[in-house]
Formats: structure tokens, sequence, C-alpha cells
């Protein structure tokens, strides 16, 4: 027949496969392998870690990646950018009045 399919893993194995899909020396394919699930599967977990729902994963190696830290994330992204754009913004009217000068 087919694979044989665990349809409930443990936030322990998803994070564990996660984790070992990440290092620099190793696939997702090659985890996923290993560990007997698909690349994809490896793949949605990886996106639900980063998207953070209640009931997904939290934390990973000491760092938090709660809503609220993904909340400041973004705020602090939105103000890059916006800073980017302002600097731009000042540069071209610093040369533009530079070359007024000349």
């Amino acid at each position: 027949m087919g694979k044989q399919r665990n349809s409930a893993y443990t936030e322990e194995f998803r994070k564990e496969a996660v984790r070992l899909s990440q290092l620099p020396d190793r696939t997702a394919t090659q985890v996923a392998k290993q560990l007997g699930v698909s690349a994809q599967q490896i793949a949605n977990w990886k996106r639900q870690f980063t998207r953070l729902s209640d009931k997904q994963f939290n934390t990973l190696e000491g760092i938090d990646y709660s809503k609220q830290e993904t909340k400041e994330m973004q705020q602090l992204k939105l103000e890059n950018m916006r800073l980017k754009e302002e600097l731009e913004f000042l540069k071209k009217v610093s040369a533009y009045f530079a070359k007024r000068q000349e």
C-alpha cells in the first residue's frame, strides 16, 4: 500500500523537525526522509511557526515568537520602511540644493 500516515505529531516533534531542517548542513527533504514525513509537511509547520496562532509554537530555543513579539516586529518594519523613504527623500533634496549652489 502507501506510506503509513500519523496525523497527530506532537508539538515537540514538529519543533524539532523545523529546527533540524534549518541547520546549515541539512535540507528539509533530508530531514523529512529521516523522520518519515513529507518535506511539504515540514514547510507547513515552518509556515505555521512563523504565523503563530495560540495553538501553534510560541518559543523556540529561547526566542519568543508570540503574537506580541510579532506585532512589535511588524511595527518596527513599517517604521524602518518609513525612515528609509524619508532618508531617500532627504538625499534627493540635498542633491537638488547642492546642484543649485554650484
